[in-house]
């Protein structure tokens, strides 16, 4: 019996050794500030609601490392999103651009809201509109 639990919580423990830290060396305060923005502002493309910089998805990873090296390349904030749109499509953008293709996205709550506000006031007119005629018979 003490066998089988000291296998046990030896399988248990050693899946935590698979988990990795990285870490990245940066020039500057600067370079760090933009790859922790920049992970915040890109999607993972596997876990679609989270940013890769809070994902565990391997790709997250894969991204944060091209983001690292694109940043030590000398690329921009617009370069490196350029690059990411490329490659996984506007999805990957938490803040896409406003543009034909985005333009139903950003103006279409609030077109919802303005067209619930006319539909609740044409219906309180028309109860308004009931209630006054029936009061005049």
């Amino acid at each position: 019996m003490t066998k089988i639990l000291l296998i046990k919580m030896v399988m248990i423990f050693s899946i935590a050794s698979y988990a990795t830290i990285e870490t990245y060396q940066f020039d500057s305060p600067e370079q760090e500030a933009r790859f922790r923005q920049l992970g915040f502002e890109l999607r993972c493309p596997k876990c679609q609601n989270q940013a890769i910089g809070d994902s565990d998805a391997e790709i997250s990873g894969d991204l944060r490392a091209v983001v690292y090296r694109m940043i030590k390349e000398g690329a921009t904030d617009g370069e490196i999103k350029e690059f990411m749109v490329a490659r996984y499509g506007r999805f990957v953008l938490y803040n896409p651009p406003l543009d034909q293709q985005t333009i139903v996205l950003w103006l279409g709550p609030a077109g919802l809201l303005i067209l619930g506000g006319i539909l609740v006031l044409l219906r309180i007119r028309r109860s308004t509109k009931a209630l006054d005629q029936r009061e005049s018979q």
